[in-house]
């Protein structure tokens, strides 16, 4: 009986937690409210919990989506997931859109001063780019990943792609200008040896965040770079033989995410594999079910840090 006469009574406990969770009130007002101190109230609000005085509910799609992002998490050894909700009438569009809003977001939270930041092309990241706050600004360099596509889409062009980021955050703009695909090892060889290239290779190799999407080949062959005069009949041909499960800053990768032993590898003016594992933070955006076995390879390959995918997605990469 005498040790329940020092401990605090559920109705403090109760006005305590309804004070704070309930009316909004800080700690610092409820403290001096009720002539309690810091560490009791702590105390107090802790209790609350434990013994269900107060209880919390994370409402649906949102508790749903977090237990993806933690078992995709623990799955991948990844940092950091998020998983976007959707709805049935949501359009492939409209769920690009939102998975981009939300790299955005995830993107400018981690920003920082001294960062050099790498890009690559696409529409995912086009719709990325958009939706940046142009109020962040960052002291930080913005540089193209890889070379340019001939014939594809203008404003989904990685070099600009990179210009609108730097723009966006009031940073420095670096741009490969070459064709992403040279016409043979030759000349690949050529344009390594030039001044602007071999600077930028040095940048390549110190950048700290990496932003991406993904293009898939597998099982249906819809990349981006199908669509393109990138590849010709052989090529797609061949990659189907060699199994290509997707492709990455223009690196064709198999189901292990590691690239596929093919002409274009020799032939590619892009970042190498070996250098885009090493960046510290790899930001891999992307939505569709399709895309699923692809992301699976990105994954198993190392070549994400960081993932941002619809909900759809997420389920499919977690069976």
């Amino acid at each position: 009986m005498k040790s329940e006469v020092y401990n605090q009574s559920n109705c403090i406990v109760g006005t305590v937690a309804y004070q704070y969770y309930i009316e909004g009130k800080t700690r610092a007002e409820i403290a001096q409210d009720l002539n309690l101190s810091h560490s009791t109230l702590s105390r107090l609000l802790k209790r609350a919990r434990e013994e269900k005085i107060v209880e919390f509910r994370i409402a649906e799609p949102y508790l749903s989506c977090h237990i993806k992002e933690e078992d995709i998490k623990k799955k991948y050894s990844l940092r950091y997931v998020v998983v976007v909700p959707t709805s049935e009438g949501d359009s492939d569009d409209d769920i690009k859109r939102q998975v981009a809003m939300e790299g955005a977001r995830y993107l400018q939270r981690v920003i920082r001063d001294g960062d050099t930041l790498g890009f690559t092309w696409g529409g995912t990241m086009y719709h990325l780019i958009q939706y940046l706050n142009p109020c962040r600004k960052v002291n930080a360099r913005f540089v193209t990943m890889h070379g340019n596509i001939e014939k594809c889409n203008k404003k989904f062009e990685v070099e600009a792609l990179v210009h609108r980021a730097a723009m966006a955050f009031g940073g420095k703009n670096i741009s490969i200008r070459e064709n992403g695909l040279c016409s043979s090892r030759e000349e690949l060889s050529r344009q390594m040896e030039s001044s602007e290239i071999k600077n930028i290779q040095m940048i390549l190799k110190r950048i700290t965040i990496a932003v991406s999407g993904i293009g898939s080949l597998y099982p249906v062959f819809d990349s981006p770079l199908a669509t393109t005069n990138y590849l010709d009949e052989e090529g797609k041909n061949l990659l189907k033989e060699k199994k290509a499960y997707g492709d990455i800053v223009l690196r064709f990768i198999d189901k292990n995410g590691e690239e596929c032993d093919t002409p274009y590898k020799d032939r590619t003016l892009a970042i190498s594999l070996e250098d885009y594992r090493r960046i510290p933070c790899k930001i891999l955006v992307a939505s569709g079910v399709q895309k699923a076995n692809t992301m699976k390879a990105a994954l198993k390959g190392k070549l994400a840090d960081v993932l941002v995918v619809d909900d759809k997605l997420a389920e499919k990469i977690i069976s």
